[in-house]
């Protein structure tokens, strides 16, 4: 009796979960939505387990279905790397490597961790995903996500990549017209631009350092912008008021003239951004080579 016949039900299984529908996993897959239905009846019979809730118009996992995903995931993650190894030209690394994204660090940060790494691992392929949703990295097949916060208190393995220190600023019209504020008193009778939190729905803190002492601030202004936070950057060299962002995206406006730093005495607070991945012992070799690029 062959002891892995079953594994064309498990990829079924993991591919339903990746695309979040079997009728999404049967385009992916080439074959019909009844096929694959069938697939996972034979693979819960098989394990004795119900894996998946199964409604019309959406799956969802049980405990059972969203342990076994994340280990099956693992196990066809080391077959991957088994056959990248073998294909492998030279000696060099290969294989593939899925990152999930913040938009600020994906477009201001990521850039130069990719081009280190594609300068030392060029046979490594990169998918990058740039969102500001909180992805499930089991369930979505991200090998690593980078975000903004604290690392978190979960079954996740954060590693910090840097305090991003903050800096207010407004374009040079702007202050031409309506003065700079003096003291952070003076925000309130300014147009601010806050960015609205999408776990929230309320304007995101801004941070102030002054007399030794932090200070969150909530701005309002009659602009908000919702979804990409670079809009707020966006709408502030437009003239249309002051906003706060991380250093390394106002920089260069700063330096050719786009932008102006207001209040640089209640500057000096950060905001950290981590990279998270599943701990598994399992990480594929170009996992860990992006990885430690990232943290090196």
């Amino acid at each position: 009796m062959r002891r892995y016949d079953n594994l064309g039900d498990v990829e079924v299984f993991t591919t339903v979960v990746e695309q979040g529908s079997i009728t999404a996993a049967s385009v992916i897959l080439g074959t019909s939505a009844s096929v694959l239905s069938r697939a996972i009846t034979r693979l819960e019979a098989r394990l004795g387990a119900q894996l998946l809730r199964r409604t019309t118009r959406r799956i969802s996992l049980t405990d059972a279905g969203r342990a076994y995903n994340e280990q099956a995931r693992a196990a066809f993650a080391l077959i991957e790397d088994a056959e990248r190894s073998v294909r492998g030209s030279d000696g060099q690394l290969v294989g593939r490597v899925r990152v999930s994204v913040s938009t600020t660090y994906g477009h201001f940060r990521l850039p130069g961790i990719l081009a280190r790494f594609a300068a030392l691992y060029p046979e490594v392929e990169v998918e990058v995903g740039i969102t500001n949703r909180n992805v499930d990295l089991v369930a979505e097949g991200y090998d690593v996500a980078i975000r903004l916060g604290e690392l978190p208190d979960s079954a996740l393995v954060g590693r910090k990549l840097e305090d991003a220190p903050l800096r207010l600023v407004a374009s040079p019209a702007y202050v031409a017209a309506r003065g700079a504020p003096a003291r952070l008193e003076d925000l309130n009778r300014h147009r601010c631009l806050p960015f609205i939190m999408p776990s929230s729905g309320r304007p995101g803190p801004w941070l102030f350092r002054s007399h030794a002492e932090d200070i969150e601030w909530t701005p309002v202004g009659p602009v908000q912008v919702l979804d990409d936070v670079l809009g707020v950057v966006s709408m502030a060299e437009a003239g249309l008021g002051i906003c706060q962002s991380y250093d390394f995206v106002v920089a260069d406006r700063i330096a050719r003239g786009s932008l102006v730093e207001v209040l640089p005495e209640a500057a000096g607070r950060s905001r950290p951004f981590s990279l998270l991945y599943v701990p598994h012992r399992s990480l594929s070799a170009a996992t860990r080579a992006f990885i430690d690029t990232a943290l090196g």
